[in-house]
């Protein structure tokens, strides 16, 4: 009798399991417990794939039927982002492929899988360029989700969500000439470590990050606001590693982007 009451428990208990969290083995997402690494924090490089052999045809998610479009040639669309982390990490996507929120990459419901998208948070004007190789979010308003990576890169973590906006890439030719030799890809990107009204504070901080990173640092002054600029770097691996230095020195929200004059 003992014997067999200890079996209906353990069965209750995996059952219990299953029910809460299906396949994952957490019931509600999280962040990881790291933040990205310079190297995952650039943005995937387009190029021309063949369309995946799963997750490419039309779909039923909770009684609603989805579309799967032919192509992405001259996608645009506006909406919410969202994010998705360490819950669905090493799980398989719709495409077959094995999740890494560490990756840059995303979940769209429609787009062929892969496909390129840059993405920009129209809050702050932020972008980055992630691969889609998955489908979601099926929350109502949603129109993309994000790794864990890419939603760093657009600063909003903190949020949750975004305003964005989404185009898909799928022209080539440049792309697979930056590809080649990726730094060229780099040539006029800067560090944007922060921007301020106060003349002084620019000043001083470009002169301490001068001395500190060894690079150019300037302050151009637009409309009265000063920012902050580290480069040109052209070398990847450098430009990411100050990157990381900048964000956990007291620049959190230091970021990459083109010089503003």
């Amino acid at each position: 009798m003992i014997k067999q009451t200890l079996f209906f428990c353990i069965i209750i208990a995996i059952s219990a399991c299953s029910v809460n969290h299906g396949r994952y083995q957490q019931k509600n997402d999280s962040k990881p417990t790291r933040e990205p690494s310079g190297a995952e924090l650039s943005n995937a490089i387009p190029r021309e794939e063949a369309h995946s052999r799963g997750g490419n045809k039309n779909y039923q998610i909770r009684g609603k039927n989805y579309t799967v479009l032919s192509s992405a040639k001259s996608f645009k669309e506006t909406g919410i982002a969202s994010w998705y982390g360490q819950k669905f990490h090493g799980h398989l996507t719709s495409n077959g492929e094995i999740y890494d929120m560490y990756g840059m990459t995303a979940a769209h419901k429609n787009l062929p899988l892969p496909t390129y998208l840059k993405v920009t948070n129209t809050d702050n004007n932020k972008s980055v360029t992630v691969r889609v190789n998955d489908r979601g979010p099926f929350h109502p308003n949603r129109i993309i989700d994000l790794s864990y990576s890419a939603a760093y890169q657009l600063d909003m973590l903190e949020t949750g969500t975004a305003k964005v906006e989404i185009r898909a890439i799928t022209n080539f030719s440049q792309s697979i000439k930056k590809s080649n030799t990726l730094p060229s890809e780099l040539n006029k990107q800067y560090i944007q470590v922060l921007a301020t009204r106060n003349s002084d504070l620019a000043k001083n901080t470009a002169n301490q990050l001068t001395e500190q990173y060894q690079q150019q640092v300037i302050w151009p002054d637009n409309k009265g606001v000063f920012r902050v600029q580290i480069g040109p770097i052209d070398n990847v691996k450098e430009l990411a590693t100050i990157l990381v230095s900048l964000r956990s020195s007291g620049y959190p929200k230091a970021y990459i982007r083109e010089l503003l004059k």
